[in-house]
């Protein structure tokens, strides 16, 4: 976890996991989106392979870049302790209270027009 966090914190890296995101890419075109070096972009590329969070492969003389966002699920778990839950999680949780409320209600009810009927049909 400690390796994709620290291969997460540079700017540019993130910049090549979010390319990468859409498919694959060689080092030369990772490196022309880019206005820093050829060699410092490999450096970038280097941090993200040794951090498991890309994978290369040779195809002739090009390497393409691949995505591995697996490596990403122990810090997202990680993270997610500091995040409450969503806005949606409220909404179900409100909109559950709202059907078992409503259920209950209509058995009420209906166990009252039940014993109505019941007492109506005794005094006839």
């Amino acid at each position: 976890m400690d390796e994709v966090a620290g291969a997460i914190a540079d700017q540019v890296r993130r910049q090549i996991l979010v390319m990468l995101k859409d498919g694959q890419l060689s080092a030369g075109e990772i490196a022309e989106r880019f206005s820093i070096s050829r060699p410092a972009v490999s450096r970038h590329l280097r941090v993200l392979r040794q951090s498991g969070l890309v994978r290369a492969e040779l195809v002739g003389r090009q390497r393409l870049y691949t995505l591995d966002a697996e490596q990403f699920t122990e810090l997202a778990g990680w993270l997610a302790q500091f995040l409450g839950p969503s806005g949606w999680e409220h909404r179900f949780d409100a909109l559950e209270t709202e059907v078992y409320r409503t259920r209950r209600e209509r058995r009420t009810n209906s166990a009252k027009t039940s014993s109505e009927t019941d007492s109506k049909g005794e005094t006839a």
